[in-house]
């Protein structure tokens, strides 16, 4: 062992840090599902409102995800992983405190900025820390289950706080972890930097932030102002715009923000869209269903918990499963069985346009819990398929933004759907009916993720990915030798 690497017990501690950090974030977001409607009533939100309490930090966090990455790889890991623990802690303390839903959605855009610091920084922490290969592969398991671990916790303890405390309570239990990773991180951490970090692109980022934020905005606001209105017309063409700009920009950087090179290789591209389609099914399946285990079933937050349990405990028991079937079959057959898993959950559900029964609400979860605890572990691997083995990280980081991509896009439009269909005081009568469209939506999304993965993990897509990988290390190395001069 180096002289300079730590312990074992040193890098357990590591470990166990990046996994409190990754913790909070992803409990924040399944927690907060099951406090919607308490939220709705206290701050009198509309279903856009709601939207935006989601949709606000997922949003920030998919714009900010690779500046975070790139810019600890330039200034220090460390520091910047400890500077997103404070932001992301004040950023809860405030939600807390929110006097109406617009300082609310406010304070949740501060929590993503300090969320866009941890979970790809702690990803780099972790990588340089285990540098044993099996250490390192057990660790990045470790790290996955703890989202398992939020997915399966969040929904009780957000009944158990909304119930007993109040909605305001989910903010707080991220303070005291939050201040504990915090003094241990600058204990036991060591700092560390990429040998030949990227250098900043302050226009790309610029353009993606304009583009995703223009799109969210039309689609969440469409039901309101109306589809032609002149604001979401306007906001729709905008995001196109930036689109058309970045498509063109970012080719002539020697470092651009996000490689569009990469999407030569077709299990990449493939694994870009079924993270986009699996979170937007997620997205919209937890949104759906806070609202119609409380609001139209009148259920308590508790019970609403309760009822996601099965499908959180599915999703992790099987996302440990999933990683062991992609490390010794490889990413097909997870694919598979998450795609056609998702599809027949959403088909149950949209075909059931009448009150649901217990039983029929189980076989949907467990459905829905199978398929995304199988599809996460394929996304990463399949991301860095036919990638140079130096451009594995920003393949990753890619993936993970896309992720959240895809959730705030699922918030967006099957919120929109909704909300076109829903009729104020008789919310209760016509959300069956509102939520069919929205259940093929997800259903379709699930019909995605099966049949994109089946068609960029095949025999022929490997070989394709073998030779665009031979074309990035020659564009690589060309783009590389052209900076330095």
């Amino acid at each position: 062992m180096p002289d300079d690497e730590p312990s074992r017990p040193r890098r357990l501690l590591v470990l166990a840090i990046c996994c409190m950090s990754l913790l909070i974030v992803s409990l924040d977001n399944t927690v907060l599902n099951v406090a919607l409607p308490s939220m709705q009533r206290e701050l009198h939100a509309t279903v856009a409102g709601m939207q935006w309490t989601i949709d606000a930090y997922t949003l920030v966090l998919a714009s900010l995800l690779m500046l975070a990455g790139s810019t600890a790889d330039r200034i220090g890991r460390r520091k910047v992983f400890g500077a997103g623990l404070v932001v992301f802690s004040l950023g809860s303390l405030l939600c807390s405190l929110a006097p109406s839903l617009e300082a609310l959605v406010a304070f949740r855009m501060v929590q993503a900025v300090g969320g866009s610091m941890l979970n790809p920084v702690a990803m780099s922490i972790i990588t340089n820390t285990f540098t044993d290969p099996r250490e390192r592969a057990r660790a990045i398991g470790a790290w996955g289950a703890t989202v398992g671990i939020s997915m399966a916790a969040g929904p009780l303890v957000g009944g158990l706080l909304v119930e007993s405390v109040g909605w305001r309570s989910i903010f707080w239990i991220n303070l005291p972890v939050g201040l504990a990773a915090l003094l241990l991180t600058f204990r036991y951490i060591p700092e560390s930097r990429a040998p030949r970090p990227r250098r900043p692109d302050p226009v790309g980022q610029l353009l993606v932030i304009v583009m995703l934020g223009s799109l969210t905005y039309a689609i969440i606001e469409a039901p309101v102002s109306g589809w032609t209105s002149p604001p979401i017309v306007g906001c729709a063409t905008l995001s196109l715009l930036a689109l058309l700009c970045l498509l063109r920009y970012e080719p002539r950087r020697p470092e651009p923000l996000i490689e569009l090179r990469f999407f030569r290789s077709a299990p990449f591209s493939g694994a870009v869209v079924i993270a986009v389609s699996a979170f937007a099914a997620l997205g919209g399946f937890l949104f759906l269903n806070t609202l119609y285990l409380q609001e139209v079933r009148g259920l308590s937050a508790l019970s609403a918990g309760l009822h996601l349990l099965p499908m959180a405990a599915v999703t992790f028991i099987g996302s440990p499963l999933s990683g062991r079937i992609v490390g010794n079959r490889g990413p097909r057959l997870p694919l598979a069985v998450a795609g056609t898993a998702m599809a027949t959950c959403a088909v149950l559900f949209a075909l059931s346009t009448s009150e649901r029964s217990t039983a029929l609400l189980f076989t949907g979860y467990v459905l829905f819990g199978i398929g995304f605890g199988m599809v996460n572990a394929p996304i990463t691997n399949t991301a860095v398929t036919g990638m140079p083995s130096a451009q594995a990280g920003v393949a990753a980081a890619v993936a993970s933004t896309s992720r959240q991509i895809g959730q705030t896009l699922g918030v967006a439009v099957i919120g929109a759907v909704l909300a076109s269909g829903v009729h104020g005081s008789a919310f209760r009568s016509s959300f069956a009916t509102a939520s069919a469209p929205a259940w093929w939506i997800i259903a379709g999304c699930g019909l995605m993720v099966l049949l994109v993965g089946l068609a960029t993990t095949g025999r022929r897509a490997r070989e394709s990915a073998l030779r665009a990988t031979e074309r990035l290390d020659d564009t690589g190395v060309r783009r590389q030798s052209s900076s330095l001069r």
